[in-house]
Parts: C-alpha cells; sequence; structure tokens
C-alpha cells in the first residue's frame, strides 16, 4: 500500500482581478460575503465586532456562517497572519490552519488555498482532507 500524505492539500485558480481585489475578498467581511459565506463576522482582540470593509488582522476572531445551514451552524477561529496585501492565513475547523495567497503567475493573478491538518491522527487528517478539499468548493 502507498503511503498518502493527508496532512496538506492546495487548490489554485486563476482569476481575472488585481491582487488587492482578490484579497480584499478573503480578507474583509464585505468580501467574504460578496461570494463565499453569508455572514463573516470578525473581532479585534479587544472584542469590538469590526465594520465590514475593515481588513482582518492578526489576533482577530472570526465566525462564519454557511449558506444552506442555520444558524446554529457556525465556524469560529482565528486570523494568525495577515499581511495587508497578499496573504492570509487563519486556524480552521479540527485544528486545520489556511494559508490563502495571492500572486502573480505568468502574467495572470493566482489565488492559491492552502490547508494544513497538523492532527496526528491519520484518519482524522483523511476527513479534512476529502470534505475541505473535494472538488466543488475551490478548485
Amino acid at each position: 500500500m502507498t503511503n498518502y500524505n493527508w496532512a496538506q492539500f492546495t487548490k489554485r485558480i486563476t482569476i481575472h482581478a488585481p491582487a488587492d481585489a482578490i484579497f480584499k475578498a478573503w480578507a474583509k467581511q464585505e468580501g467574504l460575503e460578496s461570494w463565499f459565506l453569508r455572514l463573516a463576522e470578525f473581532k479585534a482582540p479587544s472584542g469590538k465586532i469590526k465594520e465590514r470593509n475593515d481588513l482582518v488582522q492578526k489576533g482577530d476572531q472570526y465566525r462564519w456562517r454557511w449558506f444552506g445551514y442555520d444558524d446554529t451552524i457556525a465556524e469560529e477561529g482565528e486570523v494568525i497572519f495577515s499581511n495587508d496585501k497578499d496573504e492570509l492565513q487563519f486556524t480552521f475547523t479540527g485544528g486545520c490552519i489556511v494559508k490563502v495567497s495571492v500572486k502573480e503567475e505568468a502574467g495572470e493573478m493566482v489565488c492559491e488555498l492552502q490547508q494544513a491538518m497538523p492532527m496526528d491522527d491519520q484518519n482524522e487528517q483523511r476527513y479534512f482532507f476529502i470534505e475541505c478539499g473535494k472538488d466543488g468548493r475551490f478548485t
């Protein structure tokens, strides 16, 4: 049996938009709600809810609600890195870490999402690899 690396996956997509617009679609409540989530609320470390158009910062907490699910289902986590222009990292369900980066390659803008599953249990890694990495979520 071949060993497979279930500990991470990468998804990439070419987007015909400026780098700052792509980054803001991930790093602002207004941006996330325009294409991905029905609610993307962020709180500063002080506990103050951020404005819809504020860029997220390291230490901000988030609460996301998905389309198709009621208000009892929410994802909560923390922004662990943002350089305010082309890279963002946050915690995600099950202890996963997600990194979103925007870069130019061969004259095109590419948005890349990497998800790491740092848990020791390979069955748990496999679950998140399949559930979060399957086609249709971000391909």
